[in-house]
């Protein structure tokens, strides 16, 4: 069995161009902001880096065989984790490309299935805030939608992310992964 951690996952990290009205929202919401860039998880927690330097040749050669395919970041939803707190999250759409490109991976490394434990399965999403109370919950919902322009990006690579162990360290990537090009089909 190989060791997971919190301080590593395996991520879609949106294109940077595309992260100014995503960091805006999350600026004012997510407690995370410092700590994570706007991403989408695939697995988390993960490997540690002896762990993934054992499985990345794998890794490697599976991303080579999954095409290129686009997202839209579109709406906004929420995640209820009782006693009135939520998660808010932006939709990707279509979810398909990323369940099975998740899918694949599992494979690889089946004990890094903990997003596929909660009640629903895994959703991919991008989370952009967290909120306490229904009545704020539902005005930011409707005042986040009200203004989103939907953020539509072609997803060519996933990424290899950790932090260090100290409590405020941020993650940083480790490696690109790159997925099968669309040019070269």
């Amino acid at each position: 069995m190989k060791k997971k951690i919190y301080r590593s996952a395996l991520v879609i990290i949106p294109p940077i161009d595309f992260w100014p009205p995503i960091q805006a929202i999350r600026k004012s919401n997510d407690r995370q902001f410092f700590r994570w860039m706007p991403h989408v998880n695939l697995m988390y927690p993960f490997l540690t880096r002896e762990e993934y330097l054992t499985i990345r040749s794998k890794l490697l050669d599976e991303c080579k065989k999954i095409k290129s395919f686009e997202i839209t970041l579109n709406q906004f939803k929420y995640f209820s984790h009782g006693h009135q707190n939520y998660t808010i999250w932006l939709n990707t759409d279509p979810p398909t490309p990323i369940l099975n490109l998740q899918k694949k991976l599992l494979k690889i490394v089946p004990e890094c299935d903990d997003l596929n434990r909660f009640k629903g399965g895994f959703k991919p999403h991008l989370s952009v805030g967290q909120v306490k109370g229904k009545k704020k919950l539902i005005t930011l919902l409707l005042k986040l939608q009200e203004s989103w322009q939907p953020l539509t990006f072609l997803v060519k690579s996933i990424y290899f992310i950790q932090r260090k162990p100290e409590k405020s360290s941020k993650f940083e990537i480790s490696e690109e992964i790159p997925l099968l090009s669309l040019e070269k089909i």
